[in-house]
């Protein structure tokens, strides 16, 4: 199982996703939480590496530690 949401050696919060473009999990900048229709955590954001769009399916918990610590912003 991939952890979306974790801490790096400096203890900061990080959201990670999968980038199509580089085919590796990368660490997602200027995230941004959205809901689905169905109410399911989605974090958007660009590539640190090339700058694409990658997304992330989050669950609840994640989602808002991830909004707490300010790594992202709430869009709903």
């Amino acid at each position: 199982m991939f952890i979306r949401v974790k801490t790096n050696k400096k203890g900061e919060i990080m959201v990670m996703g999968h980038c199509m473009k580089c085919k590796d999990k990368k660490e997602i900048k200027n995230a941004v939480m959205n809901k689905t229709a169905k109410g399911i955590h989605m974090a958007k954001g660009t590539c640190v590496k090339c700058g694409t769009t990658v997304c992330a399916i989050l669950g609840k918990e994640a989602a808002e530690k991830a909004m707490k610590a300010g790594e992202a912003k709430k869009n709903f």
